[in-house]
């Protein structure tokens, strides 16, 4: 969104009388501020000019109008200087001027009309589409609802569900779709758009095609008492699925005002709901995800240097398992050749059918065609020896977590590939100085872990070592695009971004369960908080395998602040191990459904005795608030010192990846926006309280106490540490 190029239209007038408006704000044509008032003063001289009968709005490099700048928004909360209110554009502008026009104005959408471009389509008085343009209403995926007559205008026009539903899900619809639905009045290919939509204008003027007011028809909307039923449904199905948020709510109370009380009281309420919500936490941190989101592929010193990303032609994968069969199946899908290496023909086979069952279940789901299908499954090839390694451009290793087998492995590969090859490692614990230890290609060597199941999972960490060139950072940000996955860079220490954060998350929860507070409590709160499961549930997702040698790592990096039970250990012994053997914190029965473990307390007993700890009385009346800032204070603290060392380059990479990698709700902005909302002092106090109460695991780390301190935000860049590789 750049806010240096304020954005304007233009304007032609044909020999035929009819004005092509045009929006021009690359690359999405985004309504600015600047944009909308320049879109009146042209509709306005058009209104003037006797030599104009008839209007077209369009926009350039075929793509109508991708809604309103978002960076606007940040302008308005922050409410710096003379505002324009929403009302003003969505009633004065839109409804008074464009729609009230005494001249036909027809919309021609090519690529994109989403939100406010939506919208002002919607006020003209018909619209032409091409079949494959993006029409929709995102506006809630932002914590707001459409401020410019879409409340009022698409239920008007597409009928009372479907506009909830494209309103509530934000999910555009293609232009054909749209046009079955009554939204565009015509389909034509991109070529023959504008002299379509001029032709229109001109009929319209003829009264050989209706002059349409959306706001003021009524043929599609329900009777009120059929409206009420819908109305009920769409309120029960948003409390099953957003019981944290209210925007939703918002948005169905003023398409209800519109139907009940006409559409200009809609209107009225529309403007004045988004006001509030424009000011609402869940918006700000929305918008702090949205562009947070957009800005983890600038990394200082790497991509300001004017590299351009090398073509990778060829991938190789070393490992057939879980992780290795789903980053196959994420590279293939987005086009890349892949070669599939595994140990023997048992394991290679094993590797290729995990791949096909990712394929298979999207042609199931009906998200991918038979030919789809078989022409992305031809892009994989299985090997058993390095032999077709000396033409990749890329490699990544994605076998067991085992030190010396993965030396081995990355000595075999200098070997065997092209010297300008890139080696990869999926690790999620092992240092990457010590993989390439035996090798003399230190500078190509570089992290992409990817979370498990990879063709699913958002998010990649680019780990970079000291000795990693910009080149490969900037070649994996342009893979990772490419497959659809949001990159962050990170440095190259135990845990690197997302678990090294997270990994006081479970043993805080252990550490509250040892001195008496419930575990299904604790994770039931964090569940209400926004999170897809608490810390117990996802120690039996993941498997206690799997989150004892994880621990240990910790242990081994950070011991002066690890919580070390024999909680797990313990359960260990008996044969539970998570939902693989259908006992763990739950037990699960043949459905995968969780139930209460009964025989848990006698666990947690007996770990609390191995700790020497006792249960604490005040913990038992602790509310779900108290709950949720004991588990996931630490992890702020953590975070802090990933920020502190250098290991992220941002706090935004931070709020991305606990959104991405672990499932923190995006609603909430972010685990650093979050924080600094509770403010660095509060957080700072709290933790030193409870380290004098329950141990050095609480202990607030320097970054923390300096910024309580200065009474400063965590997120905003200080005198920072140096990046550390």
């Amino acid at each position: 969104m750049g806010s240096n190029v304020k954005g304007r239209t233009a304007m032609e007038v044909g020999a035929d009388g009819v004005a092509i408006i045009t929006i021009i704000n690359p690359p999405v044509n985004s309504l600015s501020f600047e944009v909308l008032f320049s879109l009146r003063d042209r509709y306005e001289e058009a209104l003037r000019r006797d030599d104009v009968k008839a209007i077209v709005v369009t926009g350039a490099n075929g793509k109508f109008s991708g809604g309103f700048d978002i960076a606007s928004f940040g302008v308005l909360q922050e409410g710096k200087g003379k505002q324009p209110n929403v009302s003003n554009i969505s009633i004065e502008m839109v409804t008074d001027i464009f729609e009230a026009a005494r001249k036909p104005a027809v919309a021609a959408i090519d690529g994109l009309a989403l939100g406010g471009g939506l919208e002002v389509a919607m006020a003209c008085h018909a619209r032409i589409s091409t079949p494959t343009a993006q029409l929709g209403l995102p506006e809630l995926q932002l914590g707001l609802i459409p401020g410019f007559g879409g409340t009022q205008r698409l239920p008007r026009l597409v009928g009372l569900s479907k506009a909830l539903e494209m309103m509530l899900t934000s999910k555009p619809i293609k232009g054909q779709e749209a046009h079955s639905l009554g939204l565009v009045d015509a389909i034509v290919p991109p070529d023959e758009l504008i002299n379509t939509a001029r032709r229109w204008a001109l009929e319209i003027l003829e009264r050989r095609k209706p002059w349409v007011h959306s706001l003021h028809r009524t043929d599609k909307l329900p009777s009120l008492g059929e409206a009420r039923e819908i109305f009920k449904f769409a309120r029960a199905q948003a409390k099953k699925q957003s019981p944290n948020l209210k925007h939703p709510f918002a948005c169905i109370d003023v398409i209800e005002t519109g139907i009940v009380s006409g559409p200009r009281a809609g209107l009225w309420k529309e403007a004045e709901e988004f006001q509030g919500l424009l000011h609402s936490d869940t918006c700000k941190g929305l918008i702090n995800i949205f562009f947070a989101q957009r800005s983890t592929t600038k990394v200082p010193g790497v991509t300001d240097l004017g590299l351009v990303p090398r073509q990778i032609k060829k991938v190789a994968i070393v490992g057939g398992g879980l992780m290795g069969s789903g980053i196959a199946t994420a590279l293939i899908l987005s086009n890349y050749p892949v070669v599939l290496k595994e140990v023997n023909d048992k394991f290679l086979q094993a590797g290729l059918d995990r791949v096909r069952a990712n394929l298979q279940s999207r042609v199931k789901k009906g998200n991918m065609t038979k030919e789809k299908f078989e022409k992305t499954t031809s892009l994989l090839k299985g090997v058993l020896d390095y032999e077709s390694f000396k033409d990749v451009d890329m490699v990544i290793e994605a076998v067991i977590e085992k030190v010396s087998l993965k030396q081995q492995i990355f000595a075999d590969l200098e070997k065997y590939c092209p010297p300008h090859c890139i080696l990869a490692t999926n690790t999620s614990t092992i240092d990457l100085e010590l993989i390439g230890e035996r090798t003399k290609s230190r500078d190509r060597i570089i992290g992409a872990h990817l979370f498990s199941p990879a063709h699913v999972m958002p998010l990649l960490e680019i780990v970079r070592t000291k000795h990693t060139a910009a080149q490969v950072i900037v070649d994996l940000l342009d893979v990772g695009k490419n497959i659809k996955k949001t990159p962050v860079v990170v440095g190259n220490r135990t845990g690197f971004a997302v678990n090294r954060m997270f990994f006081p998350y479970s043993q805080a929860a252990i550490l509250l369960a040892e001195r008496g507070v419930d575990p299904y409590r604790i994770d039931r709160a964090i569940s209400k908080f926004g999170m897809p499961m608490g810390p117990f549930r996802l120690c039996d997702l993941v498997g206690f395998g799997v989150a004892v040698a994880t621990a240990s790592q910790f242990v081994q990096a950070f011991p002066e602040r690890t919580y070390k039970s024999m909680l797990i250990p313990l359960m260990q012994e008996d044969k539970n191990a998570g939902e693989s053997t259908r006992k763990g914190f739950y037990v699960y029965d043949k459905n995968r459904k969780a139930g209460p473990n009964p025989e848990l307390t006698k666990y947690i007993e007996k770990a609390r005795n191995s700790s020497s700890v006792s249960v604490d009385p005040k913990l038992a009346k602790l509310s779900d608030k108290d709950i949720v800032e004991m588990i996931f204070f630490p992890v702020v603290n953590e975070a802090c010192r990933v920020l502190a060392e250098g290991i992220a380059v941002k706090a935004a990479d931070l709020d991305i990846a606990g959104v991405m990698g672990m499932g923190f709700p995006s609603y909430r902005g972010g685990l650093m926006f979050w924080a600094d909302s509770l403010g660095s002092k509060y957080i700072y106090s709290r933790l030193e309280e409870w380290s004098k109460q329950y141990g050095g695991f609480f202990r607030p780390c320097e970054y923390l106490a300096e910024r309580a301190a200065q009474g400063a935000t965590l997120s905003a860049p200080a005198g920072r540490a140096k990046p550390r590789m």
